[in-house]
């Protein structure tokens, strides 16, 4: 599909109101957003806002260490396509605080040089909104690498690690979305 097209398909779907969700503490990890009015499925929920960047800037910014025990704690890196990130921690929004989970509910989805997280099921009030970070690192991912990013989402299906495993497919609501939306 053309970054037109996706630009012009994502952008047609429906934009939440800022009352349908709030940012408040989650029981998954440090601050999260909640939806408090219902949320329809395929919805444009916020703008994932920040300052684009290279990916090379993006690990100047927050580099991995050497032994890979460090993490930076609060990196807020999306990236956006091959060549760019969104950089949340210069201009960011309350889509920075939305917590992984390996059963999401949303999705980021590209509209030219901006990124939406978009509902892909109904969302009820209280409901915390997520999508899965989905990180696939270069290198293979070992035991001790998946420690290094652990997931909280307390999911049936969690993985234990925020880390997409190498060639699996996207969650099965993700890649339904994706289809409807690539149809329209």
């Amino acid at each position: 599909m053309t970054n037109r097209k996706q630009r012009t398909r994502v952008a047609a779907l429906p934009l939440a109101s800022k009352s349908q969700y709030r940012k408040r503490r989650s029981g998954r990890h440090g601050l999260g957003v909640f939806a408090v009015r219902p949320i329809k499925c395929g919805t444009r929920v916020i703008e994932y806002t920040g300052e684009l960047i290279s990916h090379d800037e993006g690990e100047r910014r927050y580099p991995t260490a050497p032994d890979y025990h460090e993490e930076a704690e609060h990196t807020y890196l999306l990236q956006l396509d091959d060549d760019r990130v969104i950089d949340a921690n210069v201009g960011g929004n309350d889509a920075r605080f939305i917590n992984h989970s390996c059963a999401p509910n949303c999705e980021p989805m590209r509209a030219g040089d901006h990124m939406w997280i978009v509902s892909v099921r109904d969302i009820r009030v209280g409901e915390e909104l997520a999508y899965d970070y989905a990180i696939e690192l270069d290198e293979p991912h070992t035991p001790a690498r998946k420690k290094r990013f652990p997931c909280y989402c307390e999911a049936p299906t969690c993985r234990g690690s925020i880390l997409k495993p190498k060639y699996q497919p996207y969650h099965r609501l993700v890649r339904a979305a994706q289809g409807r939306w690539d149809q329209s």
